[in-house]
C-alpha cells in the first residue's frame, strides 16, 4: 500500500458506522428526557436498562460479559491466552440529570464496535480486548464520580464507597446489590487486574476540536482537579425580629466568600476554572434567617503547582470571610495533572492519518476515568468535536461522520493489540 492511498484512508480497517449510530440512538432512548437528552444516572433502573442492551449486543457478536463487586461491566473478545493482562478500552454510561445523548456512552459503544468488528472477522487476539464501562463516572448520584475507576484502581476502597448516598438517603452498596441483583447469572471478575494498555474514545466537551475544522483530538493529559464541600454555619432567627448586627446570617457569610473566592480563585490566570456547582440552605424558608449553607466547589488548572496554591488559599478565604459564621471546608477529590503515554498518542495519529482525517494535540479539561488508569499502565485518549462544545446538556452533538471516525481510530490503533499488522488486510 502506498502513502498516497494511506493518507486517503484506502485500505484501513473500518467498523459498521451505521451500526454503532443505530446503537448510540437505542441507548439514548434509555432515559430519553424531552428536552432530546437524557437522565440516566449510576446505578439507577435505566443504567441497568443499558446494561441489558450491552450485554444482548456482546452476547449476539460472541463476546463474553462479566462485572466486578463496583459494578463496572466488563465485555471481552477472547485472546489465546487468557491469563495475559487484556487490553481494555472503554467509557461509562451514566449521564449527568439532563446530560446529552453522547458523553460516556460514546467511548463505551465505540470499544464494543471495535470488538464486534473485529470478532465477525474471526479474529483471535493475543491476549483480550476487553470493553470496559465504569461506574459511576459523572458523580451526579452519588458524590465523587469515577467510583469505578477508581476502586479498579485502588484509589478508593468499595467499603467507603458502599457507604456513600444519595440525596434521597440510598446507599451505594444498596443501589450495587440491586444492580447485580438484575444480573445474576454474569460471570464476576476480581475487582482489579492488570491491564496491559487502556483506550477511552470520548466528545472533547469544549469547542478546540470544532474551531479548528479537526476531526480527531490526540489528547496529552488532562488537567488537575481538586472539589470542596464547604459548609457554612450561622445561627437560625426570625427575620422579623432579629437586629441585622445581632445576626449570624449563613447566606450572608456565603455572600461574601462567594465573592472573595471568585474574585481571587477564578480571577488568578486565565487557564484556571473555578465554579460553584451545588448550593443548599437551610431551612430554606422565605422569613428564617439562614443557618446553615453548603456549598460543592470545583477547582481545576494545568499546573499541579498552581493547583495546589489555589486549593489551600481557597481554605484561607473560606475562613477568613465567614466570621461571624464558621466555615468547615472538606476535600472531596483530590486529581492532581497527567499525561498519557507518548507511544498511544502517535499510534492516534498515525491512525488518523491512515483514515485520511485531520488530527491535532489537544489537552482535556474535562475529566475522565482514563486518570486514574494512567498510572496503572499505558494510557491514552481519543477525542471527537461536539458541536458548539456543548456538553452536560440536552443539546450536545456530534456528527455521525465524526462518530464513525473516532471509532475507526480506536479500532486501528487496536489492531496491532489485536495480531494484526500496521498495514494489514482488511
Amino acid at each position: 500500500m502506498d502513502a498516497a492511498a494511506v493518507a486517503q484512508g484506502q485500505g484501513a480497517w473500518r467498523i459498521d458506522a451505521e451500526r454503532l449510530w443505530s446503537r448510540l440512538m437505542a441507548m439514548a432512548r434509555i432515559g430519553a428526557t424531552p428536552g432530546g437528552g437524557v437522565d440516566r444516572q449510576a446505578l439507577s433502573a435505566e443504567e441497568i436498562a443499558s446494561w441489558h442492551a450491552m450485554i444482548d449486543w456482546a452476547l449476539s457478536a460472541g463476546l463474553e460479559p462479566s462485572t466486578d463487586a463496583v459494578g463496572n461491566l466488563f465485555i471481552a473478545l477472547p485472546g489465546a491466552d487468557r491469563k495475559a493482562p487484556p487490553v481494555v478500552a472503554g467509557s461509562h454510561l451514566d449521564s449527568q440529570p439532563g446530560g446529552g445523548r453522547f458523553d460516556g456512552v460514546y467511548g463505551v459503544l465505540a470499544a464494543l464496535e471495535v470488538l464486534a468488528t473485529l470478532s465477525q472477522r474471526g479474529v483471535r487476539p493475543p491476549q483480550d480486548i476487553v470493553c470496559v464501562a465504569w461506574m459511576n463516572e459523572e458523580g451526579s448520584r452519588f458524590a465523587p464520580g469515577m467510583m469505578g475507576s477508581e476502586a479498579f484502581a485502588g484509589v478508593r476502597s468499595l467499603a467507603a464507597l458502599r457507604a456513600v448516598h444519595d440525596a434521597d438517603g440510598v446507599a451505594v452498596g444498596d443501589a450495587l446489590d440491586a444492580l447485580h441483583a438484575a444480573f445474576p447469572a454474569l460471570q464476576r471478575r476480581p475487582l482489579g487486574f492488570p491491564v496491559a494498555a487502556y483506550l477511552e474514545a470520548h466528545i472533547e466537551q469544549g469547542p478546540v476540536l470544532e474551531a479548528q475544522q479537526c476531526t480527531i483530538g490526540v489528547v496529552t493529559g488532562i488537567q488537575g482537579k481538586k472539589t470542596f464541600d464547604i459548609v457554612i454555619k450561622g445561627e437560625r432567627g426570625h427575620a422579623g425580629t432579629l437586629a441585622m448586627a445581632d445576626r449570624r446570617d449563613a447566606l450572608e457569610a456565603f455572600t461574601r466568600i462567594a465573592a472573595a473566592l471568585y474574585a481571587e480563585i477564578g480571577g488568578h490566570d486565565e487557564a484556571v476554572k473555578f465554579t460553584i456547582g451545588r448550593l443548599q440552605v437551610e431551612p430554606n424558608a422565605p422569613s428564617v434567617v439562614p443557618e446553615r449553607v453548603t456549598m460543592r466547589i470545583d477547582l481545576r488548572h494545568p499546573d499541579n503547582a498552581v493547583l495546589g496554591h489555589l486549593g489551600r488559599r481557597l481554605a484561607e478565604l473560606c475562613e477568613v470571610f465567614a466570621a461571624p459564621c464558621s466555615a468547615r471546608v472538606k476535600a472531596l477529590v483530590d486529581a492532581p495533572s497527567n499525561g498519557f503515554d507518548p507511544a498511544l498518542q502517535q499510534a492516534i495519529a498515525q491512525a488518523a492519518q491512515t483514515i485520511g482525517v485531520p488530527h491535532m494535540p489537544i489537552l482535556s479539561a474535562a475529566g475522565h476515568d482514563a486518570r486514574h488508569m494512567a498510572p496503572l499502565c499505558r494510557s491514552a485518549m481519543i477525542f471527537i468535536p461536539c458541536r458548539d462544545g456543548v456538553s452536560h446538556a440536552e443539546h450536545e452533538w456530534a456528527e455521525p461522520s465524526h462518530v464513525a471516525a473516532g471509532a475507526n481510530v480506536l479500532l486501528n490503533v487496536l489492531l496491532p493489540f489485536a495480531g494484526i499488522p500496521e498495514g494489514g488486510t482488511p
